[in-house]
């Protein structure tokens, strides 16, 4: 939930830094060729339910709470899938600001495998704060930042030798969380085996698996909105080309002098544009109609700006926002935990709970 203001002055494909004999000893090697993705499937027609599930931002016992709540009932108690075929859209950031992204992502990777082979489906949009986390930008957001999140995408055996270290250091008071928080605020090889090791073992099956804006029935879902500009383009387009310039980040193709992505990063782009969510209903309201008109849409789903209130829809029930604030991060706020529910073609509404 970045302001596309603060997007990253520096070029917007920002390559790794090298590796080094000193600062990346636990670095794992980075495929040299992309792998195709498993599937560039951005359409769905015929489905019955769908529930939509804004930004977590790191808090896995609430997303638990939702998916297992009487009124959602798609896990059990186990952790596994019982909602048939539902499809399950989780509009991206699952990442920062709170501690368990990686349990999110695991539980994720779980569900899609139990969802597919009961018929149904699970989701996961990319949003800005995976993109920022894939082109190796989270450390500048010290806001962002949380220890946790830090130490379980770290190399392991890079974990545990840090670990040896700051405890040698650190007998007296036993206090390495400050130590762990000096090594992310230094550039170098904390930095370098978080980034590296994040996209080993997430950020390119977030790339390569999974898209940026999605259709289901007539609902356009994608984690910032959609400008006029990108409602003209085809679906697969966008989330081709989000594809290729990830592609081109791992691959290190970026290193080319003024090369600029036109996607990633970009104000304008599915992943920040906000303009659905902020900008006065007129006379902004014709705009949104060329733009649902573009798509081929009755309505869109969006996150990214947080809505701490009960507003759930805009522009005559056309806007649908569901970045209430779930994550324990906007507690002091006023978040809440919520899901938009969109049933048998009926207008959708959202679930709350009922304490």
């Amino acid at each position: 939930m970045a302001s596309a203001a603060s997007t990253p002055a520096r070029p917007a494909l920002y390559p790794p830094p090298a590796a080094t004999e000193t600062s990346t000893p636990f670095l794992p090697a980075i495929s040299p060729s992309p792998r195709a993705p498993a599937s560039r499937q951005c359409i769905w027609e015929g489905v019955e339910k769908i529930i939509a599930i804004g930004d977590l931002h790191g808090d896995y016992e609430h997303f638990i709470t939702i998916l297992k709540n009487e009124d959602i009932k798609l896990i059990d108690d186990r952790g596994h899938w019982i909602g048939g075929k539902t499809h399950l859209v989780q509009i991206g950031d699952v990442l920062d600001r709170g501690d368990k992204a990686k349990d999110i992502f695991n539980l994720i990777k779980s569900l899609e495998k139990e969802a597919a082979e009961a018929g149904g489906m699970v989701h996961m949009l990319i949003g800005n704060h995976e993109e920022i986390n894939i082109m190796g930008y989270y450390f500048d957001y010290p806001d962002y930042w949380t220890i946790a999140q830090f130490l379980d995408f770290l190399p392991d055996d890079y974990k545990k030798k840090k670990e040896r270290e700051f405890k040698k250091r650190t007998e007296d008071s036993g206090n390495i969380d400050a130590e762990w928080l000096k090594l992310m605020k230094e550039p170098g090889e904390g930095r370098d085996n978080y980034n590296m090791n994040f996209n080993w073992l997430y950020g390119r099956w977030i790339a390569e698996e999974h898209n940026a804006v999605i259709k289901i029935n007539d609902t356009v879902f994608v984690h910032g909105g959609i400008s006029e500009k990108y409602s003209t383009w085809k679906l697969k387009d966008i989330n081709n080309l989000y594809y290729k310039e990830f592609q081109d980040h791992f691959r290190r193709e970026d290193q080319v002098e003024n090369y600029r992505a036109k996607i990633i990063f970009n104000p304008e782009g599915p992943l920040w544009y906000r303009d659905l969510a902020v900008w006065a209903e007129q006379p902004f309201a014709s705009q949104v109609n060329k733009i649902l008109a573009n798509l081929g849409a009755k309505q869109i789903v969006i996150a990214h700006t947080p809505i701490i209130q009960d507003v759930p829809s805009r522009f005559g029930y056309k806007v649908w926002l569901v970045d209430t604030g779930i994550s324990s991060a906007y507690r002091r706020a006023g978040g809440f935990l919520s899901a938009l529910i969109i049933e048998n073609g009926n207008l959708p509404h959202r679930w709350m709970p009922k304490y």
